[in-house]
């Protein structure tokens, strides 16, 4: 079962914590950079990556809800999912680093649980339970290949990428390239890069909207016969193109500033997510309202996202990192985010990341709440994901960096141990909570 957008879109609101870790990196990797400059009389050249690196990454994501657009835009929210992850950068040769990254996400839903409600034996069925039949879980799977090369001079930079994904009802085949080229000693960067997705649904709908459905325990006015049709096409193709520039401004001060251009087509809508029309007579099983229609959105959405980041070195205990963007589509959804971090060095080793996140959208306009929309519309949706609201983020991080890797485990040195733990809030009751623990091993 694929995840629905409201799981997706909070999952990876949560995990712009690793962005935050990114941001990180790429002030760091600056720094590096400018210290390269400073080393032009050096006769050898510097690998890209010295040694073999590898990444063991875990998240626990919880969230809760009562706007459910499997059922409509009411009923539980409640999902669960642990996530496991693998990366592995290699070394080639002194220009050139390929790297791995395999992940396996599991999750349990209440919310896809009710695609059928009638598959786990409850003796009253209502879309606030869920349903404990197969539908309510699911594996993902995935795997992104990425090779880097670098230039002799380390002024360029180009990379390719590949990415597989699949679970019960869904499949993905994306691949993609960048290009970097740094400048002014390496103090400015701007990079090109672009990714194209080929996904395909195995498309599942509502049990009762299948063909032949019947239960003599419907109740309503008259008989319950939906007027619904299946997709016809369940290709999705989605298309990126993003360019970025960073420059180090002062010794303290490093700004960054991106723009984005998303095109997707085909399968837009997910084929499992229930509406009710108000000019239709509404049927139920016990407590559970069956469905006129499915979500039905446009087969193409244009998208544009711009924003920036400023990173300002206050001293050496402390380091302020601020972001913005500024996102518009074509659907009606505006939308603007602000976060800032202040990682705080407590000692050598151990960094403590307090941060703040705020999110903000207007309603796409299709979007209607329960029994809103008309069966006249051409398009319309209950998922709250698509709806008017806003969003706070607190998080709390603490990492410990050993750069001399002391530490040993078989053959490979720990150099960092990072523990996350974010509480997000939207304005319409959904909330959730995620802890990721990171760890960075480096090889002999």
């Amino acid at each position: 079962m694929q995840l629905g957008d409201e799981k997706r879109e909070m999952k990876n609101k949560n995990l712009k914590q690793s962005n935050i870790s990114k941001a990180l990196f790429f002030f760091f990797c600056f720094a590096t950079y400018f210290g390269w400059s400073q080393q032009d009389n050096i006769s050898y050249k510097k690998r890209v990556l010295e040694s073999s690196e590898i990444d063991l990454l875990f998240s626990y994501y919880d969230q809760d809800g009562q706007n459910a657009a499997v059922t409509g835009g009411e009923g539980t929210e409640e999902l669960t999912d642990a996530t496991s992850t693998i990366v592995l950068r290699m070394p080639l040769n002194e220009d050139d680093v390929l790297t791995v990254d395999v992940g396996l996400s599991a999750y349990t839903s209440a919310s896809s649980s009710n695609v059928n409600p009638l598959d786990g034996g409850n003796s009253i069925v209502t879309p606030f339970d869920a349903s404990s039949g197969e539908s309510r879980k699911d594996l993902l799977a995935y795997i992104n290949p990425s090779y880097q090369h670098s230039s002799e001079d380390r002024n360029s930079i180009w990379s390719a990428n590949l990415y597989f994904s699949s679970e019960y009802d869904y499949f993905s085949l994306g691949f993609g390239g960048s290009y970097s080229k740094l400048f002014n000693e390496k103090n400015t960067e701007l990079t090109l890069s672009g990714r194209v997705f080929f996904d395909k649904w195995n498309a599942i709908y509502p049990i009762e909207l299948g063909q032949g459905f019947f239960d003599d325990r419907i109740t309503g006015n008259g008989t319950y016969n939906p007027n619904f049709t299946s997709f016809e096409k369940e290709n999705r193709n989605s298309y990126s193109l993003s360019l970025s520039f960073s420059q180090i401004l002062s010794k303290r001060l490093q700004g960054a500033l991106f723009v984005d251009v998303v095109s997707q087509n085909g399968l837009l809508s997910t084929p499992f997510q229930r509406v009710y029309f108000g000019d239709v007579g509404n049927f139920f099983i016990d407590d559970f309202q069956l469905a006129d229609d499915v979500e039905r959105l446009p087969d193409s959405r244009f998208k544009i996202p711009f924003g920036g980041r400023l990173n300002y070195y206050v001293n050496d205990l402390l380091v302020l990192r601020s972001y913005y963007r500024f996102y518009w589509d074509d659907w009606g959804i505006t939308s603007h985010t602000a976060s800032l971090e202040a990682p705080f060095k407590l000692t050598d080793k151990f960094t403590l990341y307090p941060t703040y996140r705020y999110y903000t959208q207007s309603a796409a306009d299709y979007f209607y709440a329960k029994e809103n929309a008309l069966s006249t519309l051409d398009f319309y949706t209950s998922d709250y994901d698509l709806s008017k609201y806003n969003a706070h983020q607190y998080g709390l991080g603490i990492q410990y960096k050993d750069i001399f890797t002391n530490t040993k485990i078989l053959n490979f040195g720990l150099k960092t141990i990072d523990l996350r733990f974010s509480q997000y809030d939207r304005s319409d009751g959904l909330n959730a909570y995620i802890i990721t623990l990171g760890t960075t091993f480096i090889g002999n």
